[in-house]
């Protein structure tokens, strides 16, 4: 059986649109290895492009649809939110933060990656944060 994907935090996905290219080119190996993604994410992800980049809604649909052509994404539940607010509370994490954790642990996968989150951390000792930024030297 396969390992479960890795899931995408937003920052990360926030760097395909960088000029940094170093960042970019990383965080397109990581799609390119397929991941997973919330909803959450998706409206994070629109929120920054609107807000933030000043991007067109064109534009942010063109991205928003690459990304949904090549992650995978795991729906926003009941039982998301519930499984995010005892993340919260246990961890002491804010609440957005917590509900990618939950869908990331609701998901089955065993990596996270972000750059906002505690490199290293393991959650329900299932999930690890990976910051993909860190060089490995």
């Amino acid at each position: 059986m396969p390992a479960p994907k890795a899931f995408i935090d937003t920052n990360v996905l926030l760097y395909l649109l960088s000029a940094d290219m170093n960042k970019a080119n990383r965080a397109e190996e990581i799609v390119q290895m397929g991941g997973l993604i919330s909803v959450q994410v998706l409206n994070e992800m629109t929120n920054v492009a609107r807000r933030k980049l000043t991007m067109s809604w064109i534009e942010i649909n063109e991205v928003l649809e690459v990304i949904r052509s090549v992650c995978l994404i795991e729906p926003l539940t009941i039982e998301t939110h519930n499984k995010g607010r005892f993340i919260a509370e246990r961890y002491g994490l804010g609440v957005y933060d917590s509900m990618i954790i939950a869908a990331a642990l609701l998901a089955g996968c065993k990596t996270l990656y972000s750059e906002d989150m505690q490199n290293g951390q393991l959650f329900n000792d299932q999930l690890r944060i990976i910051n993909p930024f860190i060089s490995s030297t």
